[in-house]
């Protein structure tokens, strides 16, 4: 997969956690780019955050440097002083600002990075940088995670051909608002940092913020853009038909990254699409979409391939929103289990097409209004409850 013009990637084994993989990754632009980001909600926030959170004020940036393996939560002052000597030691060997370089961890909570054997590998980073690719990079952000993440977009803009690359991780604790792990998104568009920062928060409310697996919202979720203009489109601006087609393939590359986020929850066998319509409001649509993903009892239903459809109703019941019982169709895919509140006979339909289906679409229209949202999740299995028991052994 072809990267956007400018930008180089490396990744390198620090073995944060355990050896025998790459656990260390590295973006670097070689122009200055403009840079915005969105950050977790939660009120404890890893010291690579807190440090992200500042430095984007300046809406400039040439690297990130992500490690996998260890979230450097918790970690007092001390974790402050490594992160800033992660970015030190990347400005370094990259001969570029420290100001320049943002970071990223994921793993466990509450240990101290170990800086003695990642010192090295950003050494080593640095010195490689242009010799892995966009897998390479996925690859080296995971935690719990399957399979890399990764997705790229080619457009045309002012008559020149513009690209979009992401590589993201997530597999649990991972619940709006943000709803990854962790995102990155380079571009070669020619874009300032304000109009970027609209673009980006909007995509990630329509993509990170509608995915959950299992409703912990992460101490370290990070989203970052880097746009640096190689491209040499003329600047984009909002009302405009390049505008439009940029912000189109952003949501494209942001929604395409969050699925495969759902698809590769932990332990998960099913990728779910809630989707609720004839709501009042985008509000009550919304959160009634939420009120399904979040459902453990939906969630297990799932994965034993049962149409339990009492569940969903007890789930749009419960959500806080306008709802007639009288008014409420429910479908799996295009099997009809509920019609006008009351069953349909269809249930052993619905069963078989859960046998056969990795993907899933549940459908609630509460035949009210208009409104209409989707929210992406996937079942619940024991496998969840493994892979979380023995997360930090």
């Amino acid at each position: 997969m072809e990267l956007p013009k400018g930008f180089l990637l490396s990744t390198a084994e620090a073995a944060i956690k355990k050896p025998g993989r790459k656990d260390m990754a590295l973006i670097y632009s070689e122009a200055d780019a403009a840079v915005a980001g969105v950050f977790t909600t939660n009120k404890i926030k890893g010291a690579p955050v807190k440090l992200d959170i500042e430095r984007i004020r300046s809406g400039r940036g040439r690297a990130i440097i992500a490690n996998s393996g260890n979230a450097n939560v918790c970690t007092g002052p001390q974790g402050m002083m490594d992160a800033s000597e992660m970015a030190a030691l990347c400005a370094g060997g990259l001969g570029i600002s420290e100001e320049l370089v943002y970071i990223a961890s994921t793993g466990v909570i509450g240990s101290p990075l170990p800086m003695d054997r990642m010192r090295p590998a950003i050494k080593t980073l640095a010195a490689n940088i242009g010799k892995s690719n966009l897998e390479d990079c996925a690859r080296g952000i995971m935690t719990t995670d399957t399979f890399p993440k990764f997705g790229t977009k080619k457009i045309r803009l002012s008559g020149k051909e513009v690209r979009l690359a992401g590589v993201a991780k997530g597999s649990g604790m991972i619940h709006p608002n943000m709803a990854t792990m962790l995102s990155f998104i380079m571009t070669d568009a020619a874009i300032d940092k304000n109009t970027l920062k609209k673009l980006l928060k909007a995509s990630a409310e329509k993509s990170f913020n509608r995915v959950t697996v299992d409703g912990d919202t992460s101490t370290s979720d990070t989203l970052l853009i880097m746009a640096n203009g190689l491209a040499k489109n003329v600047p984009l601006k909002e009302g405009t038909a390049d505008y439009e087609k940029f912000r189109s393939a952003l949501d494209s590359v942001t929604f395409e990254l969050a699925r495969m986020i759902a698809r590769d929850g932990e332990g998960a066998t099913k990728l779910i699409q809630v989707v609720v319509k004839g709501a009042k409001s985008e509000k009550d649509a919304l959160k009634g979409a939420f009120a399904i993903a979040h459902s453990p009892l939906v969630k297990t239903a799932i994965y034993g391939n049962d149409s339990n459809w009492g569940r969903i109703m007890a789930a749009i019941g419960y959500a806080g929103i306008d709802v007639d019982e009288s008014r409420v169709d429910i479908f799996l895919e295009k099997v009809k289990l509920v019609k006008k509140g009351r069953p349909n006979g269809k249930d052993e339909e619905a069963n078989l097409v859960l046998r056969n289906r990795s993907e899933v679409t549940l459908t609630v229209n509460l035949n009210l209004g208009s409104s209409a949202e989707r929210v992406l999740t996937c079942d619940l299995s024991e496998n969840y409850v493994k892979i979380n028991a023995e997360y930090r052994t």
